[in-house]
C-alpha cells in the first residue's frame, strides 16, 4: 500500500483509491442500480439513479474534511475503470473505525474488495495510528465474511435480526482486527 497524501491516493499492486469525481456519477449508478448488490447492502437504495450518485458523492468532501469517514473509489491502477467503493469512518475517541466496501457485481470473485479492503486496514493502523478496524456483513451474504476472514478479521459476534431489509430480517455478523 503506497499512501499519497498529496492527492489522496492509496495505491496497491492492482487498484488505485482514490476519491470520488462528479464524473463517476453515470458508472457509480449503473453498477449501484443492481438488486443483487442492493440486497447485500445496508445502505444502497434500489432502484439506484444517478441523483443517488450524486448525492451520496456529494457528503464525502466534507466527512473527509472533517476526518470523520474516508470513501473511496475502488478503480483499475492503470485503466482507470472503477470497480466499486471502500470507505473507513474515524472513530477517533475509540482508536477505531468501521471499514465497509462494494463491488459492482461484474468484478465479484477477482479479489478487489480484499485487495481494496485491506488497503483501507493498512491505512488505518500505519497511517491513522487506528487500535482496531472493524466490519459488518448480513449473514445472507457470505461472501462478504469471507473477504473478512481474507483480511484476518476474527468474527466477534452476531446480531440476530439486527436489520429490516425488504420485510425481512437479517442478523449482522461482526468481524474485527487488532493492530
Amino acid at each position: 500500500m503506497i499512501f499519497d497524501a498529496t492527492n489522496w491516493t492509496i495505491t496497491t499492486d492492482r487498484l488505485k483509491l482514490r476519491l470520488f469525481q462528479e464524473s463517476d456519477a453515470p458508472d457509480v449508478a449503473r453498477l449501484c442500480n443492481n438488486y443483487n448488490l442492493y440486497k447485500s447492502t445496508l445502505h444502497l437504495p434500489y432502484p439506484y439513479s444517478i441523483e443517488d450518485a450524486l448525492g451520496w458523492m456529494a457528503a464525502h468532501q466534507e466527512q473527509f474534511d472533517a476526518d470523520r469517514f474516508y470513501e473511496l473509489a475502488v478503480t483499475d491502477r492503470e485503466s482507470g475503470e472503477l470497480y466499486g467503493a471502500v470507505a473507513l469512518s474515524n472513530i477517533e475517541k475509540y482508536s477505531n473505525g468501521e471499514v465497509a466496501y462494494w463491488i459492482g457485481e461484474e468484478y465479484w470473485g477477482k479479489g478487489y474488495a480484499t485487495e481494496a479492503a485491506r488497503a483501507m486496514i493498512d491505512f488505518a493502523f500505519e497511517v491513522k495510528g487506528y487500535h482496531k478496524v472493524f466490519a459488518r456483513y448480513f449473514r445472507s451474504n457470505p461472501a462478504s465474511g469471507k473477504v473478512m476472514e481474507k483480511l484476518g478479521m476474527k468474527q466477534e459476534g452476531i446480531l440476530l435480526e439486527q436489520v429490516k431489509k425488504d420485510d425481512r430480517f437479517e442478523d449482522l455478523v461482526c468481524y474485527g482486527i487488532i493492530k
